[in-house]
This record gives structure tokens, sequence and C-alpha cells, in this order.
């Protein structure tokens, strides 16, 4: 059902029960001063808009809201004491605008809002964060004047000072990011990424803490396993999860600080990774965007292959998600690691070159600068090839060449992992070894006990260790060593590339979603009209009406 976007002009008295059990006149919007809204975009109380959307002009209502669906039941523990010295200004207390019955502006670093000072002693200053009708029950009378859809003109001039507030936010943090990154700095690339996913988000910051002192750059909090297909995100923190904790804004919150603080104590900024994929995409960049997330990862496709998301949802989900993050300057990754462990990753590489040129042009419509751009791709070729290190070594280069300012992400070796961790550790030095070699920007670590369970921390050590060793041995290795001509790797690569073109032409003659049923990407086939979170596709309405897109590409 389409929600109504009216403009509503009315009357009203306003009733609180007093003591006696009656109703007592708290205030009044007179038809000369009336309460004027739109509808639909969360300026009043739901139920409130409820009682009065579908009542024509001149209707008269009368109806009551209980206090939890108000503005809440009174809470005690939200009248705080705060030291006094919070409110000095320019060396001595702000008794001009801090007074007992005064309503005075607060913030916590993320948002702002208003408090009522009770109490004033030599040392403290009490506050009650509770809203003045918190615990009441309203009662509403009034009249109808006005109620017709509204013009553009005034939904936009509704919206703007949540959209303010909003890019306020939003600047602050970015503001804040770069302010980490000059005053601790940050790591060398290639960064090293390591991922968290106990299911708690709380045993999530003890892992993400210790392994930023062990030497991680990047720390991805692994959401947990079937977040991908639920069509709304979960809120508050959580502490149970299957695969990993769950994306909320609150758990990014907690992972957020809990790395600001490890950051300043190592002396170099912590980048927090976590999925904006699957059903809610734009939902959970913006939570991204608001709580500072450095690196989301965010693919065009993967979506649709990987967890049989209908295709029409997915890709206008991915535009919407990459313009929050682009702006944000968040770096996106790009999932095309996976199509290689579904296909075989020698025959299919050219797949995820053509795929790395999808997601290029896909955050270019976006205004995602290429410095953003985490085009993803592994090191999973069959380590019993024959010179298979070189064809590994051949297409990182030719990732790297290809796009010269993107931030590559490097995905370690898992489909040929055995658990044996001696083997399994010499495939990840050579992982290792290529990332640096080619100037890989993000190297997710390759972990020896992969196969066998999830990384203990000890085990994080030993993989960071390794990449630690390798990138200081052989910092500048691609520097000194050049390609033999027509070799073995130059060779490859101009096969690769070939059979990208020819692949990208075929999407360019058949269309994307016809290629994606044919199952060229990954060996996976989606129907156009299959899929979940199809339900949720829709034409646009005539009045549908979206000012962030804009706003949000409006950037350099």
């Amino acid at each position: 059902m389409e929600t109504k976007r009216n403009f509503i002009s009315l009357s009203y008295d306003l009733f609180l029960k007093d003591d006696e059990g009656g109703l007592a006149l708290y205030e009044r919007a007179p038809k000369e001063k009336p309460f004027q809204f739109i509808s639909g975009i969360g300026y009043t109380l739901e139920l409130f808009e409820n009682n009065v959307i579908n009542l024509a002009v001149g209707d008269s209502f009368e109806f009551s809201i209980p206090a939890d669906q108000a503005y809440g039941e009174y809470d005690d523990e939200s009248v705080i004491e705060l030291q006094k010295a919070i409110f000095m200004r320019d060396g001595k207390f702000d008794d001009e605008h801090v007074k007992e019955g005064y309503v005075i502006p607060l913030s916590d670093g993320q948002s702002t809002f208003n408090a009522l000072v009770t109490k004033i002693t030599d040392n403290t200053v009490t506050v009650d964060l509770n809203h003045p009708l918190a615990g009441e029950e309203l009662t509403f009378k009034g009249k109808i004047l006005e109620n017709r859809p509204a013009t553009d003109e005034e939904l936009a001039a509704a919206l703007q000072p949540a959209i303010k507030a909003t890019f306020e936010r939003i600047d602050m943090q970015k503001a804040k990011r770069q302010e980490y990154l000059d005053t601790i700095g940050e790591g060398k690339e290639p960064y090293i990424y390591v991922i968290v996913a106990t299911g708690n988000i709380y045993e999530d910051v003890i892992q993400a803490q210790a392994a930023a002192r062990q030497g991680a750059d990047i720390i991805a909090v692994i959401r947990t396993t079937a977040q991908s297909l639920l069509d709304y995100v979960p809120y508050g923190p959580t502490t149970e999860g299957f695969g990993g904790t769950y994306a909320t804004q609150e758990n990014f919150r907690i992972m957020r600080k809990a790395l600001d603080e490890v950051g300043v104590e190592v002396g170099r900024y912590i980048r927090l990774c976590n999925y904006s994929s699957g059903m809610c995409m734009p939902e959970i960049a913006a939570m991204g965007a608001l709580e500072r997330l450095d690196v989301m990862l965010n693919d065009a496709i993967y979506g649709i292959l990987f967890r049989d998301i209908n295709m029409q949802r997915t890709l206008v989900d991915q535009f919407m998600s990459r313009v929050i993050i682009g702006y944000c300057g968040i770096i996106f990754n790009s999932g095309e690691d996976n199509y290689l462990t579904t296909d075989d990753a020698i025959e299919a590489a050219h797949t995820v070159t053509a795929s790395q040129f999808i997601n290029e042009q896909f955050a270019v419509l976006a205004n995602i600068p290429e410095e953003q751009m985490g085009l993803g791709h592994a090191f999973e070729m069959d380590p019993n090839t024959e010179d298979g290190f070189l064809l590994e070594l051949s297409q990182a280069q030719m990732a790297r060449e290809i796009f010269p300012k993107a931030r590559l992400k490097y995905m370690p070796p898992t489909k040929f992992m055995t658990g044996n961790i001696f083997k399994g550790h010499l495939q990840d030095a050579l992982f290792n070894l290529v990332t640096v070699w080619t100037n890989q920007s993000l190297l997710l670590t390759g972990m020896l006990t992969e196969a066998i369970h999830t990384p203990l921390m000890q085990d994080r050590y030993l993989a960071i260790e390794n990449a630690q060793y390798i990138f200081n041995n052989c910092r500048h290795i691609g520097d000194e060593i050049e390609f033999k001509q027509d070799g073995i790797i130059q060779k490859r690569a101009q096969e690769v590339l070939a059979k990208a073109d020819a692949l990208l032409e075929e999407v360019e003659k058949e269309g994307l979603f016809s290629t994606i049923e044919k199952g060229i990407f990954g060996g996976v086939k989606r129907p156009f009209d299959g899929g979940h979170g199809l339900e949720g596709v829709c034409t646009k309405g005539e009045n549908y009406f979206n000012p962030f897109i804009e706003l949000f590409m409006d950037h350099e």
C-alpha cells in the first residue's frame, strides 16, 4: 500500500490526566495558528497520524494515545548528574544558559538532544533526559482544516531539517576519520585485513582489538549467515548469531568505539569493515555512513548469484548503497573471489576480470572515485598446477595494471586448503608474496587452519606474522623485477584479457540479465523473475521523491 504524503492542517486541544483521573488542558493549537505537517515522513506520532490521515476537511476528531505509544514511560535512569566542568565557558560556569528549569542541548558525539536542568550544586548539574510528556496518556480533540496531497516543494521543505542533520552527522564522521589519519596515521599498504566472526559483538570486540595489536589494519566483522535474506535490519546489540554477528547500527557503534580506542593505543587508525549486501544494501550502507565504517562489502552481482536475491532488486539496491558509500569515503569491496570457489580459477579467470569491469562501471555510475573501488579477486588456483604461481602472479599483476588507482582486495586460498597446516601456511606465504609483488591494496589474511575451524587468536597471530615478514622483506620486489617479453606471465594475461573482452561484448549484446540467466558468472544460473525479494520491486510512483541521490552524488 502506497504511503500517503498529505499536507494536513488541523486545530486541537491536548489534554492530560489530572490527579483525580479527569482531563486537564495542557496545550492548544487554535485554527489561527494550526498544527501543520506532512504525513508519511515520521514528522509526528504514528498513532496521531493514523487517526487523522483519512479525515476530510471539517471533520472533528477525539482520540487518546497511551504513554507507551506516545513518548514512552518515565525512566528514572534518564535523570543523571553531570560534572559542572562540562558547562564551563571561557574559564567559568555558563550560568547564563544553564539554569534550573532551562532546556539545554547536549551531545554524545553522535547526536544532539534536549535536556531539562533540574538541579545545580557546587560541583554538579542534574539533567532530565526524559521527554516532557513521558509517562503521559495524550488525549486530542480537534478539527481538520486542510487535508490534501503535498506538493513537491512542501515535501522538500519538510525534509530539510532531517536532511541537514543527517549530512552534518556524516560529515562529522568523515572529519573524525581524517583527524585520526592526520594525528595517529595508518599502516602501510597492503593493509592487513582480518575477520572476526564469533556471533557475539562483545566477544568480537575482544578479538578485534587483539588482532589490531597483532598488526591488523582492517577488521571485518562478518555478519550472521542468514542476514542476507532478511528484508529488515535487526535493532540493538546482539550476543548470538550463526557464522557471525548481526549487522546492526548499535553493533557498528560498539565496534567503531573499540577500534578507535585500540587505534590510539597502537598508534595507527584501524579501519572497520562489514557487509552491505543482501536485501538491505542501502539500509546497511546508511548505518555504515552514520557510524563511520571505512570498508563495506558491496558487490553488484554477488547477492544474485550466491544468495539467490532477485536480480532487479539487487541492481537497484546496489546503486543506492553505492551512492551513499561514495559520498562517505567508504571503500567498497566487490566479490569476484566467490566465482572461483564455484568455478575453476584457471578456466574461469576471465569472468573475474569481466566482473571487475562491471563493478567498476556500476561504481562510476554512483560517482565513486577509483581510490574507493576495492575490486576483488583471489588466489584460488589448484596448487598442484604446474607454474600455478606464475598464473596467479599474472592475474594479480594484470588487475593492478588495468585498475591502477583502485584499492584492490585480494582474497587468500580457501578452496584447496586441506587441513595440513604446514602446507596451508606455505600456500598463504605464496599468496602474500603475490600481494606485495603486485601492489595489492587490501589483503584478507589467509589462515593456516582454514578448513579446520574458526581461527583462534594464535592462528591469526601466525597469519599476520607471515604477511608482515613477507611484506617487509619483499616490499619493493615489484619495482626490481620485470616480466619476460612474451613469457608465461605476459601470455597468460593477454589470454585472460582477450576472453574477458569477448565476454563483455556478449554481455553488451545480450544484456546483463540474460547473461546471468545463462550462468556465465560463477557457473550459477538465476532467473529474471525469481529469487528472494522480488515482491520488493515496484515501479516508481508519480510522487516518488528522493533528495538523497542527488545530494550524495554531488561530491568530488
